[in-house]
């Protein structure tokens, strides 16, 4: 109510003046108020000690204050102890447009931070013009202030870990000035942190603002392929998808990341492809698939397993969606997470669901940017646990993608094998899951009962440094056109997908 807001308004003003004495309109709960806040009575003797209580209990006596705070459109940030500066990251935090009412107040990281899109300036002496001049902002512009004001919460102030590394990334921007971020890449989604200028200070070389340059990524896309079996035979599985993804018209070219304990095969052992084909040492590590090889020269990479089955028509739809959508991770193969309230911890399955959180990187496009990501914003500790175990780099990958987008992968038609299967056993070990083995067999890692319950405890490990959970559900799957429709077959642009 408006005689509430005057309230408010006086009361905060009486204090600047510095006045000594309490209001005479105080609340009857401000003994109360105080107990909680000190932990001990005390009276007010000055409005400098009453003005936290005071105010406080006169709103939390009528209305609960964080439901008060998320459902406000605007909130006033007076001068305080601190400046109002928790005030201010309460505001950001509840996506409440912050008032200033603090004449000459630095806000943070105004160097890089174009704060006039996320606050509202006001005149702490001209109090009683605040709501004429709130109620003269528009709804669009409202939605626009409140948006940024997310923006910017989760990209730099949502935890200390951030706020410090906000800190010194604008340090070495200003150090390093000819390799620095622009005003654009600090104020834009996904956030400065996550745009290194090591990697390029062009935007167009990043795919969060294709869009918002009216950009299209390029046409053509490089395979890497992960091999850690000996060549023995030209009826291998890696043999078959060679032929299969030389034959798409979008294909630029094809590393094969060797990690065998064998040495390479020579040229002359590879099938001869349309597209130049590159044999480059793995090292044997697992995180080597994501290292920000020279010789991708592309925007998209197809991340390949070596015994990965696909149809030269799957990959081509895949591309063309994935150009649609170049911040994401578009493919096939979906997996998910859940909570499990009994145990307290974060769960992985590969049942298939009405929805997924993850694609797994054996059929998947994704912008090369998360490569150079991928090995220079997540910590050696992380990568050394995928090497350790030679797991989970997968999960891993869809962790960074998601906590950088806030977006869901891209699952693309409806697959459900996409693996080439071994030979079968006659034994099938008892309580296998399905991300453990369709045959029961011990000839590949994924046939391992322990190679599913590292993937359980890696969900935890990433979650644990993330701070939270970045992976984002969805049911959201791109179909082609006429996709199982009753219509002749010649009209039917991708119509081998039927058949997979």
């Amino acid at each position: 109510k408006m005689e509430d807001f005057i309230y408010c308004t006086c009361f905060v003003f009486s204090v600047q003046r510095g006045e000594p004495e309490c209001p005479e309109k105080t609340h009857p709960d401000t003994e109360r108020t105080c107990k909680l806040h000190t932990e001990r009575p005390r009276p007010c003797t000055a409005a400098s000690q009453c003005i936290r209580p005071i105010c406080f209990s006169f709103c939390v006596s009528r209305f609960d204050y964080q439901e008060l705070l998320h459902n406000s459109t605007f909130c006033l940030v007076p001068r305080g102890r601190r400046l109002g500066s928790f005030r201010f990251l309460e505001s950001l935090q509840a996506a409440c447009v912050p008032v200033l009412l603090s004449n000459g107040w630095e806000l943070p990281f105004s160097d890089v931070i174009q704060w006039n899109q996320a606050v509202l300036e006001g005149d702490e002496r001209l109090l009683l013009q605040v709501p004429s001049t709130v109620r003269a902002v528009g709804n669009e512009r409202i939605l626009a202030l409140r948006q940024r004001t997310q923006m910017l919460w989760e990209a730099y102030f949502s935890s200390v870990d951030k706020i410090v590394l906000t800190t010194l990334e604008i340090i070495k921007d200003r150090v390093f000035s000819h390799v620095s971020r622009n005003k654009y890449m600090w104020n834009s989604l996904p956030g400065g942190l996550f745009v290194l200028p090591e990697y390029s200070t062009h935007l167009a070389h990043f795919p969060f603002y294709y869009l918002g340059l009216g950009v299209s990524p390029g046409q053509e896309f490089t395979a890497v392929i992960h091999a850690v079996s000996p060549l023995v035979s030209q009826s291998q599985p890696i043999m078959k998808l060679l032929q299969v993804v030389s034959k798409s018209k979008y294909c630029s070219q094809i590393i094969i990341l060797w990690n065998s304990e064998k040495p390479p095969p020579s040229r002359s052992k590879w099938p001869p492809m349309p597209v130049p084909l590159t044999v480059t040492d793995g090292r044997r590590k697992t995180t080597s698939r994501f290292l920000p090889h020279v010789s991708i020269e592309t925007e998209a990479v197809l991340s390949l397993d070596e015994d990965t089955v696909l149809l030269t028509s799957e990959v081509n739809f895949a591309f063309l969606v994935w150009r649609s959508f170049p911040e994401r991770i578009v493919g096939y193969p979906p997996r998910s997470h859940f909570w499990d309230p009994v145990k307290r911890v974060w769960g992985y399955t590969s049942k298939w669901t009405n929805d997924y959180s993850i694609i797994l990187t054996g059929a998947a496009f994704y912008h090369r940017y998360y490569h150079f990501l991928f090995s220079h914003y997540l910590p050696q500790s992380l990568r050394t646990l995928v090497d350790r175990t030679a797991n989970c780099e997968d999960i891993l990958m869809n962790f960074l993608v998601s906590a950088v987008t806030h977006l869901p992968p891209i699952k693309v038609a409806q697959r459900k094998q996409y693996k080439e299967l071994p030979i079968p056993q006659v034994y099938r070990t008892p309580g296998l899951t399905e991300d453990t083995s369709f045959f029961g067999t011990k000839s590949v890692p994924w046939a391992n009962p322990e190679h599913f319950n590292q993937r359980q405890e890696c969900v935890n490990s990433f979650a644990n440094w993330f701070g939270y959970m970045p992976l984002v559900h969805s049911q959201f799957r791109l179909d082609p056109v006429l996709f199982k429709d009753q219509v002749s077959v010649l009209r039917k642009k991708y119509k081998d997908l039927e058949k997979a």
